[in-house]
């Protein structure tokens, strides 16, 4: 296999609300850490082990106006994009680095009564591009029935 390939799946919980920016151009992004969790038992001394992993995630447009509106601290979500790798000076000219999940696709797992907040019961919510795209108009067909003579066996 020649390709790369570069997609991240997470479930965890909102560690903050989520942090909006907004563009002269009219884009925007929005920023949330997400907490995963792994427990395991220590074979040794027995007892329970909690780690928890903190990840940065970064959700571009409509998508992250979407997360503004719905997501609250503690809410469980299922986020899915990309790893990036963010470099830059500090003010004393320092290298800093940050990595960050670039969330292409979303589902809130979080029940709207849990939440405190009026979700969208639909399932899925895709991140949006920049552009909307226009929907060619749909046409309407309809299907006059059939005459068991004109069946074609």
């Amino acid at each position: 296999m020649s390709g790369t390939l570069n997609k991240v799946m997470l479930i965890g919980h909102t560690g903050d609300e989520v942090k909006m920016h907004y563009f002269d151009g009219g884009g925007c992004i929005g920023r949330f850490p997400l907490a995963t969790n792994e427990t395991y038992t220590n074979r040794t001394t027995g007892e329970r082990v909690s780690n928890t992993e903190w990840h940065n995630i970064v959700v571009r447009n409509k998508g992250a106006e979407i997360c503004e509106k719905y997501l609250k601290k503690g809410d469980k979500v299922y986020i899915e994009g990309r790893i990036k790798t963010r470099n830059w000076q500090d003010d004393q000219g320092n290298d800093r680095y940050s990595t960050e999940i670039q969330c292409t696709d979303f589902t809130f797992l979080t029940p709207k009564q849990e939440s405190g907040s009026n979700a969208p019961s639909s399932g899925d919510m895709k991140a949006q591009p920049a552009t909307p795209v226009a929907k060619p108009a749909q046409e309407s067909h309809v299907q006059e029935p059939m005459e068991d003579d004109d069946l074609p066996f």
